[in-house]
């Protein structure tokens, strides 16, 4: 007697073998880059950590996130090694001068704080997000609103799209060349404002217009309807259900600026500058003068110093300030954007 198939059985075949691969596949390479995204911020975290957190109050090294960079000194001293910043060293050697000193080296930059560099970043990943959202919004309304769809449109969008592949040392070369020596605002926040802004604006443009068109027609032909001109229905109806799409993009701006060593490695980074932005005789002098900068500031720390026991901690403490640095304000604009969402019901 010939058994009855049961149809609802799970059959093994090899295509269903080969999709089973094929997902394990996949989901094993995500899970890889997981796992190094989570070994190498781990490694900062817990080593920077430790640069920036004690164990006892305040628990914050203070001096850390408050002080300029200074020269690192380690010596020995009747038989005790000590390591002092520039200015306590000044001080140990005019206090003591009856024994010398041995065993005396020096590392740059890997003592005190990183205070100016922290105020830096700060003032150019603001300052360059403003200008290019400015920018950006002004051209993503004409590409999506007022512009005549054609070939020559298409071709100004292609190129935009291809911008955004350019290699960021060359935005710093352009910057160093258009606003350094032909404006002659040498090495200026305002040079490197406007490198890093033209450096996103590929993506705030292309972020915007995408944001602009999902709006639906219908609601700029009520405001129509109603009597209003065109600019005031793209300013009251269409900007506002936009703006979401449009914060979107200046998160992805603001980590690129934030993240971004070349293009103000020649129009607005100095490695040291004894002085704070706000420390200027005149108010425009604000403007047109160079700032410290995490992102250089990390890239001397582990280019020209070689990592040692003396040197590390520096080092991975810069890089974790700079991630929650970053993190802070990404975070500020993802709030800020859910927000405005909320509030937003189509």
């Amino acid at each position: 007697m010939n058994r009855i198939e049961n149809i609802f059985l799970k059959r093994t075949t090899k295509a269903g073998q080969w999709e089973k691969c094929l997902g394990w596949a996949f989901r094993l390479t995500t899970y890889l880059i997981i796992l190094f995204a989570v070994l190498i911020f781990g490694e900062i975290f817990i080593k920077g950590g430790k640069q920036v957190f004690k164990t006892t109050p305040p628990f914050v090294e203070v001096d850390f996130l408050i002080e300029a960079p200074e020269t690192l000194h380690v010596f020995e001293h009747e038989g005790e090694e000590h390591r002092l910043g520039n200015s306590e060293y000044q001080v140990f050697i005019q206090s003591d001068k009856s024994n010398p000193i041995s065993n005396h080296s020096t590392y740059v930059y890997s003592a005190g704080g990183i205070f100016p560099c922290i105020v830096g970043t700060i003032l150019l990943v603001v300052g360059a997000i403003v200008i290019a959202l400015f920018l950006g919004i002004m051209s993503a309304i004409y590409l999506s609103e007022y512009s005549k769809q054609g070939a020559f449109i298409d071709s100004i969008r292609l190129g935009i799209v291809n911008l955004s592949g350019v290699p960021s040392i060359v935005f710093g070369l352009f910057g160093y060349a258009l606003f350094v020596q032909f404006f002659g605002w040498n090495v200026s926040l305002m040079a490197g404002w406007f490198t890093l802004a033209f450096m996103v604006l590929p993506i705030v443009i292309t972020a915007s217009e995408e944001s602009l068109r999902a709006v639906p027609m219908g609601f700029r032909e009520a405001s129509l309807a109603l009597g209003a001109t065109k600019w005031q229905s793209i300013r009251s109806v269409v900007l506002p259900y936009a703006t979401p799409g449009i914060l979107t993009s200046s998160i992805l701006g603001i980590t690129r600026i934030a993240g971004e060593t070349a293009p103000i490695m020649f129009t607005a980074a100095y490695v040291v500058r004894d002085e704070l932005p706000w420390q200027v005789e005149r108010l425009s002098d604000f403007f047109f003068q160079g700032v410290m900068a995490l992102p250089y500031h990390i890239y001397v720390l582990a280019a020209k110093i070689p990592q040692s026991e003396y040197t590390s901690g520096t080092q991975y403490g810069t890089c974790f300030v700079f991630l929650v640095v970053v993190l802070t304000i990404s975070l500020a604009s993802i709030l800020l954007r859910a927000h405005i969402r909320k509030n937003l019901k189509w």
